[in-house]
């Protein structure tokens, strides 16, 4: 006999940090996916403020960048009926559960991580905090806390979210099952996965960057958008067939296609057979963006004068996570043997 019981919806859990500026490759890769899954699965959204001080921070910025980023992604769609949205910091369980998987994990393995080499090689390992190194651990126990099955994460993240089924793996192995082991769910290409810098393609669009003519930021004037946009790197190819979906030989062009692509649920090569020239493209681009901008803009602007709303959504949103992550913390102090 079929059982009649409604299938569960998957566990989400993703997070954003409030550090720097949020930006187009910020919405296009992760929150306009967050407001999508948000309608189909059990989804927990965290602004990851401790994550935030791998690095110096005045702490009333900081603490404003925390509700600006809040209010942005509530700005942006997420909806407090549909998804939990809380602050990292108001869930204890997240840097309890931080210290088992720093337990859990090897120096050898932190030392592989990619981000860990490539931002202490800008600044030094003498300078660099030991937050910095254990952030996997961290971001580890962020997923493992609300027994997620799927993690929207950028290729960029994908070595720390293979690192967390590692740990979650190791963990249930050596102290019987205990946390949930997640799967990435990380989009396809062609679906905002990777938004380049329009100054440099072949940079990933940061909110840390020296190239901040070519990052589109989600609080810019329409005229600062549009500028951006007109003057985005292309090539000196502008004969026949220049307009052209190609990585590798073309990836000023190529990241145009793409955010067009990715803004109107197109494949970036069909979008490329339209065109036979780079101004054309970049105008409709920058109509695009400002078709997707403009509107959060406008919410924005009228969520940061109900602030109360905002710090009720996160109260609330806390209470809800803080039940789950607690659950789970204990069940993972009373494997090891706390």
């Amino acid at each position: 006999m079929l059982s009649s019981a409604t299938p569960k919806p998957p566990r989400v859990l993703s997070g954003i940090q409030p550090t720097g500026q949020p930006h187009l490759g910020n919405l296009l890769g992760a929150i306009r996916y967050w407001v999508e899954d948000q309608t189909v699965g059990d989804c927990y959204y965290c602004v990851v403020d401790l994550h935030g001080l791998t690095v110096p921070g005045d702490p009333a910025e900081r603490r404003q960048a925390s509700m600006t980023m809040a209010t942005l992604l509530l700005a942006a769609g997420l909806d407090p009926e549909s998804c939990t949205l809380f602050l990292q910091s108001h869930v204890p369980a997240h840097a309890q559960l931080a210290w088992l998987m720093e337990c859990t994990a090897s120096f050898g393995e932190l030392a592989r991580m990619t981000q860990f080499k490539d931002k202490t090689a800008k600044g030094g390992e003498q300078t660099a905090r030991v937050g910095l190194f254990t952030y996997p651990c961290l971001m580890a126990a962020d997923i493992l806390a609300y027994d997620a099955d799927r993690v929207p994460v950028g290729e960029d993240q994908r070595q720390h979210l293979e690192l967390t089924r590692d740990l979650a793996l190791r963990f249930n192995s050596t102290y019987g099952p205990t946390f949930v082991i997640p799967q990435a769910a990380i989009p396809r290409p062609g679906r905002g996965a990777r938004i380049m810098n329009l100054a440099d393609p072949t940079r990933k669009m940061s909110k840390t960057t020296d190239l901040p003519s070519g990052v589109v930021g989600l609080f810019d004037e329409p005229a600062d958008i549009e500028r951006k946009i007109k003057r985005a790197v292309t090539d000196a190819d502008t004969g026949p067939g220049s307009v052209r979906y190609d990585r590798e030989a073309k990836p000023g062009v190529s990241n145009l296609l793409e955010l067009l692509a990715t803004l109107r649920g197109e494949d970036p090569q069909r979008v490329a057979d339209r065109y036979s020239r780079y101004g054309d493209l970049k105008a409709d681009v920058a109509t695009a963006v400002l078709d997707a901008v403009e509107p959060i803009q406008r919410r924005y602007r009228e969520l940061s004068a109900q602030p109360d709303f905002v710090y009720d959504v996160l109260k609330t949103g806390a209470k809800q996570a803080n039940a789950v992550a607690a659950a789970t913390l204990q069940r993972a102090y009373d494997a090891i043997g706390l």
